[in-house]
């Protein structure tokens, strides 16, 4: 299916899509791709990002809205862009790192260490000094191990405890690599007691681009028992921290912010008014302030398959299609959509990053392509691999 979304430099901008619903959906979140033509007419070359600095302001805005109980912290590892973080700062977000080299951002921008929360489960003796020394007081573990190392470390650590949640329903689930079980809560909640630890609190994660609207309660109710254990510890729980994982619009449907905070605040009731409440979120606050813009340097058929390959791949921004993510695709040609393989400029085979992508038929060489809620996990991952650039970061003007 085929929907016109407006004018560009050359023509008619069409977005390739999978029904009416997601049309919709990426095209009302999307970067106003007028500021896309007016980024091209300055002679910008590809692949570039180009970031809606007001579209980050406006979502979070939204988020606290949404969950007012909660206190936004958002995920630098989403986008680091000192811009990004700037506007974020003025809207009052709080922030989450996952290492000192994050932390540093934060500080070069005047954000106030005690309130910078250390989310990465395992931390290296030397990061935990350097961030100590920084002031940053809140430290995450999910491990007998990180405990032990944290306290050695940084004796007066406020700690939280990340605990295992299914992630159902997660385009990225997260289980396995961190969240420890119910057996190993009880034995760290008994070993910070024996420490004469600050254990604080309890974290989770619903997975990344959660789509599952039951994953929140879930979560909150798996932390309600943990903060059982620590009571019968004589731990007083101050924090509750929901992670991240709240998805934006791409091709699949999701749940709207909105009615996430409606499960979220009949999930949370019951538990103190004095209990802090945060959340982490690092993709929807930026996703869809982002439009990678990119070229096409050449097709081919192969086996009687079309492929297209563009200056922007799977090691220059697009590393999440690696497991199977699939963005809304924007080009200014109007063919006929046919299956294509979209593949990146490197040499490795690796390097493909959409199978069956509806692109015109008409597409060649030196066409745009145009990738929408790119904002998030893009330029982040980005590398120099095979020598091609990274993309520019281009802050749209309005």
């Amino acid at each position: 299916m085929r929907r016109w979304v407006g004018w560009s430099a050359k023509g008619l901008v069409w977005l390739a899509v999978m029904s009416r619903t997601d049309a919709d959906a990426a095209s009302d979140r999307g970067v106003d791709l007028a500021l896309v033509q007016q980024a091209l007419r300055q002679g910008r070359k590809t692949p570039f990002l180009l970031l809606d600095l007001e579209r980050v302001r406006a979502q979070a805005r939204r988020f606290k809205a949404a969950i007012p109980r909660l206190e936004p912290h958002y995920a630098v590892k989403a986008n680091p862009h000192p811009a990004v973080l700037a506007v974020l700062i003025e809207e009052g977000v709080g922030f989450e790192i996952a290492s000192v080299a994050e932390l540093d951002l934060l500080l070069g921008l005047g954000v106030a260490p005690e309130g910078v929360f250390y989310s990465n489960p395992i931390k290296s003796r030397e990061s935990l000094q350097y961030a100590a020394r920084a002031g940053v007081q809140w430290y995450v573990l999910d491990s007998l191990d990180e405990l032990r190392k944290i306290v050695a470390v940084v004796p007066k650590a406020k700690l939280y405890l990340r605990i295992e949640t299914p992630n159902t329903g997660a385009e990225w689930p997260l289980t396995g690599k961190f969240g420890a079980t119910p057996d190993e809560c009880r034995d760290i909640v008994e070993e910070a007691a024996r420490l004469h630890a600050d254990l604080a609190g309890v974290t989770f994660h619903v997975g990344s681009q959660c789509r599952n609207l039951e994953n929140w309660a879930i979560g909150i109710a798996n932390a309600k028992r943990i903060f059982g254990m620590m009571d019968e510890a004589r731990f007083v729980p101050r924090l509750l921290d929901l992670g991240g994982g709240y998805p934006v619009h791409h091709l699949k449907p999701v749940p709207e912010i909105e009615a996430i905070g409606e499960s979220v605040t009949a999930a949370l009731a019951g538990l103190p008014e004095d209990l802090r409440v945060i959340a982490e979120p690092g993709r929807f606050l930026v996703s869809d302030a982002g439009v990678l813009v990119s070229r096409v340097v050449g097709t081919a058929m192969r086996r009687g398959r079309r492929w297209v390959y563009l200056d922007a791949g799977v090691f220059h921004g697009l590393m999440e299609t690696v497991e199977g993510f699939r963005y809304a695709l924007h080009t200014e040609r109007s063919g006929r959509g046919v299956p294509s393989t979209l593949a990146g400029p490197t040499c490795d085979s690796l390097d493909v990053m959409m199978q069956e992508a509806m692109l015109p038929e008409d597409l060649q060489e030196g066409d745009y392509v145009f990738i929408a809620s790119a904002g998030a996990y893009s330029t982040a991952y980005a590398t120099r691999f095979n020598g091609f650039p990274m993309p520019e970061v281009v802050l749209a003007a309005r």
